[in-house]
Parts: structure tokens; C-alpha cells; sequence
């Protein structure tokens, strides 16, 4: 009683720095509890820079509530069939970042799917850079409690082809990708240091890539002379588009988009990702919980819905910042996806 006590304070306190208590309308409590956002109040979905009506685009659903219940919605209006091994692609967080998804709002999915939480290990030093200090993390996050955990690179790597790369010939992911039929790519819509913003993308090319590939993707530049030349963009740029090309690698492995399908929870936003250990503030209000089979269409979703936030500023200065829209329009060249779609929301 206590914990949930000192929860609820909390929650007070980020209304007040937002101008006001929260209402109860305004307020999630993230900890398996229920409530609705009240972004459709906030936020003019009708002029969402992305959204059209053309019925040939893909369908994004968005529910303004956050909850366990709400998750469930939000993955089975997809209609998508699971069958066979499910992998949950989620990110456990860094050891002190609360942000993370917490594993009472993911836990009803999780179960009902029979899936297994799958993560790979990071390229950098922290609590997740070795498979032992990251099954540990985690547990003390919770995720243990709920599923099976499968960090796949524990074994290494394996090779997957990149069509028509600019960056990369191919992506190298977890070895133990090769265990799951059906991946569920679960995300945490929040910033990024580097990317911009972390999203469908980022945690289906990052987070699927093993502790090398992560490094490949961040290193990646051009395969060629001609294709530097004709687009000229910088290193950093480089690396956001890498991004889209790994995701289609994965998107391909699970039968072009098939057999894997993307959930987004845009709650506790900060401008810095859950792989930072030290996040800035979160500062903006929640809004939802969004899903597509598209992943560019997904993200851009989000992206549209921090534009048109009158709490995004700082986000949107972070993505800019980073040329984080790149990951989008790179996706949307390669076939990965659309970046204009249909929202339909879910009540």
C-alpha cells in the first residue's frame, strides 16, 4: 500500500511540473493499473501531418487508455494469427531507468500469447552488456516474473541479407532468433540520444541486432562511392538509415512483414531512451498505445502525434536534432512501409 502510495505522489508531481495536478483522466498508474490519457482532448487527431483517408494506406489503431486490457486491444485489432515459437522484442531497460514498460502492463499480452520475452545484449558497458548482468537486470526489472527471458545472442550471431542495402550487406541478430516463428516487437515510444527517437524501427534493428550488429549498424556508411556521392548525408545519418535497412532484414526472416507486427506504448516520455541510465525528466503527458503491421507507418504515427502535442517540444527538438526523420523516409524508400496512413481509434 505504501509503494502505490508513494506512486500516486509521484504522478502528482509530474501534473504540477506539467502546470496543474494531473486528473484522474490525465493520469496512468503504469503499475497494472487502468486509465485513459485524455489525448484526444489535448491533441487534434484530424490534423495529424500523416493521416489520410486513402483506403489503400495502412491502418494504425490508437486507444487513449493505457492498461494491461488496452495492450491486448491494441495488438488484437491487427487480427494477426500467431503460430508456432512467439518472441515478445521488448527492451528490459537500464539498470536505473524507471521508464521502461513495466512488466504488470505487458504481463496479460505476454501470457496470452505464450511468448518469450527476447532481448540481445548492448554494444556498450552497463547492465545489460553481458548476458549473466542482463538476465539479472532482467529480474530486477521484473520481466522474469512474467515469461521466459531469451537474451538470443547469448550464442552469438547469425547473418540476415539486407535487400538493395545502401549500408549494409547484411544484419547480424541474435542467433537465437532462429527459435521463434512470430515476434511481437513491442516498443517504448520515447527519445533517443542518437536516433532521434526509439520507436518500431530502432527496437526491431537495434534491439533485434546481436552486441556486433548493433556495432555494425552504428558504423555503417556507404557500400559505395556512387551512393555517397548522389545522397550526401553525414555519418551520423548514416547510422538512422542503417536503422531501417536492419529492420527490413528482420521484417524479411519473419516472411516480408508476415509474421511479426509492432505494438507502441507512449507513456513516460523523455527525450532519452531506456538504454540511458541517467534519463532526462519525462515531459510530456502520456497518450496511448498504438498498433500497426506496419512498422514506418507506426512510428510515424507516434512522430505525429509528438508534433501535435502541445507538451513535444522538447521531443521534437531531440528528433530534429538527430535527423531522426531519416529512419522513416529510408524506410519508406526501401518497402518497408508507409509513412502516410489510416488511424482508426479504438474505444
Amino acid at each position: 500500500m505504501r509503494i502505490k502510495q508513494l506512486a500516486l505522489c509521484v504522478m502528482a508531481s509530474v501534473g504540477l511540473a506539467f502546470g496543474g495536478a494531473a486528473s484522474a483522466a490525465e493520469s496512468t498508474e503504469i503499475a497494472g493499473g487502468t486509465g485513459n490519457t485524455g489525448a484526444s482532448s489535448r491533441i487534434d487527431l484530424n490534423k495529424l501531418e500523416h493521416r489520410v483517408s486513402d483506403a489503400s494506406a495502412p491502418v494504425v489503431y490508437l486507444t487513449t487508455e493505457i492498461s494491461p486490457a488496452a495492450l491486448v486491444k491494441a495488438y488484437e485489432a491487427l487480427g494477426s494469427k500467431p503460430t508456432g515459437k512467439v518472441a515478445i522484442k521488448i527492451s528490459t531497460g537500464e539498470a536505473g531507468n524507471p521508464n521502461y514498460l513495466q512488466p504488470a502492463l505487458i504481463k496479460d499480452l505476454v501470457q496470452k500469447l505464450n511468448g518469450t520475452i527476447v532481448e540481445c545484449n548492448t554494444a556498450y558497458g552497463g547492465s545489460r552488456s553481458r548476458t549473466a548482468v542482463h538476465l539479472q537486470t532482467a529480474k530486477d526489472h521484473g520481466f522474469t516474473d512474467i515469461a521466459t527471458v531469451d537474451i538470443m545472442d547469448a550464442e552469438g550471431s547469425i547473418e540476415l541479407p539486407v535487400r538493395n542495402g545502401l549500408f549494409l550487406k547484411s544484419d547480424a541478430v541474435g542467433k537465437n532468433i532462429e527459435n521463434y516463428d512470430y515476434m511481437v516487437v513491442l516498443n517504448h515510444f520515447k527519445g533517443h540520444s542518437m536516433g532521434g527517437f526509439g520507436g518500431a524501427l530502432k527496437n526491431a534493428s537495434i534491439g533485434v541486432a546481436s552486441s556486433s550488429g548493433k556495432s555494425r549498424i552504428h558504423g555503417a556508411s556507404f557500400l559505395n562511392a556512387e551512393d555517397a556521392k548522389s545522397r550526401n548525408i553525414d555519418r551520423h545519418t548514416q547510422f538512422v538509415e542503417a536503422m531501417a535497412e536492419a529492420a527490413s532484414a528482420v521484417s524479411d526472416y519473419f516472411g516480408k512483414g508476415e509474421r511479426i507486427v509492432y505494438v507502441s506504448v507512449m507513456n513516460n516520455m523523455s527525450v532519452d531512451c531506456d538504454c540511458d541510465s541517467h534519463p532526462a525528466e519525462v515531459d510530456m503527458h502520456d497518450i496511448g498505445i498504438l498498433s500497426s503491421i506496419d512498422p514506418v507507418a507506426l512510428d510515424q504515427a507516434c512522430v505525429d502525434l509528438v508534433y501535435a502535442a502541445p507538451d513535444g517540444t522538447s521531443l521534437v527538438k531531440r528528433i530534429e536534432s538527430r535527423n531522426g526523420l531519416h529512419v522513416l523516409s529510408r524506410g519508406e524508400e526501401i518497402g518497408l512501409g508507409s509513412r502516410n496512413y489510416q488511424l482508426q481509434l479504438l474505444e
